[in-house]
């Protein structure tokens, strides 16, 4: 029997998932995260606690915590363990200790917690749909949504504070309403937001039994032997860029389950605008899977997209390039469409949204190009 109970105040599971998942921004260090600041030195804040359940087997904590904190990996855990931030019984131990029953594992780190209070801002939605239980939104390049390091204002959550004011029903600091999935800062597209309870719960089950509609468009280094495929692989942080995720075996204890169908939609000289559909929602998947393929996203600086990886090195070539960065100097990534089923309703209901102009106007110059190159 394997189990555990949180003492303190009580924590609904919704509070501990967003607790779980500020405890994965604590191991996923950064830049800003790499000083902690002389007053920390030192000093340890616990930012969880589990008591093992009295009919507890023995079990590793790594797996034991793993079992338990589900927004994090167990070689995130092992990391932490490593560092000497996993307590049993109030002292440090390794990823091999075995928890018994009754065991109080702590993890503790250098910075106290952070209660984020969500600032209500004055920022520009674009709203696709709304009704009492949802609204979908198409989120602009470079808007991040939703706050975090280095990132506490100027977030989606601030701006549909600010929406939603006079809303009764809506509370920006409960967890239990709000983001439904994320898409990353320098992407485009369309999001779900839960305005009620019962709508957030019903979306997460839709999004956990893989039951959603999500499709992007990116534009990718290179052209594809075939013109569509699957990819399947693990993805979890990259042990020698901890700012990248990687791709793992699928039997790999790193990472987690991913799968990404991809569609050739075009070809344009020595890039490709495709289509992906994701069964799986996880961080940088689209980005880490066509990188892991050799088709890694066009000006995607974080994964070596915005250098030259496909073409010659024609100073022609080479300016038009350039160019194209200028004009799109953010990954080629938009989530085009989403579709669920209405929590309320149970009508399926599916949202199309257009391509920003940074991309719309990169792949015109591309297209272009490319009707040059073939007439040569």
């Amino acid at each position: 029997m394997s189990g555990g109970s949180m003492t303190g105040e009580p924590i609904e599971a919704d509070w501990l998932e967003e607790l779980e998942a500020e405890v994965d921004d604590e191991l996923e260090l950064d830049e800003t995260d790499q000083t902690l600041g002389e007053e920390a030195e030192g000093q340890l804040y616990e930012h969880y606690r589990i008591v093992a359940d009295a009919g507890q087997g023995l079990l590793r904590v790594d797996k034991f915590l793993a079992i338990h904190m589900t927004r994090t990996t167990r070689s995130r855990i092992q990391q932490a363990a490593e560092a000497g931030y996993i307590f049993a019984n109030g002292q440090p131990v390794r990823s091999n200790y075995r928890v018994k029953p009754l065991d109080v594992i702590t993890l503790q780190l250098r910075r106290p917690r952070r209660e984020i209070e969500i600032i209500p801002e004055d920022i520009p939605l674009n709203i696709v749909y709304e009704d009492d239980h949802l609204l979908v939104v198409n989120k602009p390049a470079g808007l991040v949504v939703h706050p975090g390091h280095g990132n506490y204002t100027g977030t989606l959550l601030n701006a549909l504070a600010y929406y939603l004011k006079d809303d009764p029903l809506y509370d920006p600091s409960d967890p239990r309403l709000g983001l439904v999935h994320r898409i990353d800062k320098d992407t485009s597209g369309l999001l779900v937001i839960a305005k009620r309870a019962e709508a957030k719960a019903h979306l997460n089950k839709q999004f956990f039994d893989k039951t959603t509609h999500r499709s992007y468009r990116a534009l990718v280094w290179g052209r594809f032997k075939e013109p569509r495929g699957t990819i399947v692989g693990n993805i979890g942080r990259d042990e020698r860029d901890r700012l990248q995720m990687a791709v793992y075996p699928e039997d790999s204890e790193r990472g987690k389950h991913a799968v990404t169908h991809y569609e050739v939609l075009e070809e344009l000289a020595y890039v490709s605008w495709i289509e992906c559909r994701l069964e799986t929602g996880r961080t940088h998947q689209i980005r880490a899977h066509m990188k892991h393929i050799g088709h890694t996203l066009f000006a995607d600086e974080r994964y070596g997209g915005d250098k030259i990886l496909w073409g010659n090195q024609f100073s022609r070539y080479k300016q038009f390039v350039s160019n194209c960065l200028k004009i799109c100097p953010r990954q080629a990534l938009h989530a085009k469409t989403l579709g669920f089923e209405h929590p309320a309703t149970g009508e399926w209901m599916v949202f199309d949204s257009e391509l920003p102009e940074d991309l719309s106007t990169l792949l015109d110059r591309w297209r272009t190009y490319a009707a040059q190159v073939d007439e040569q």
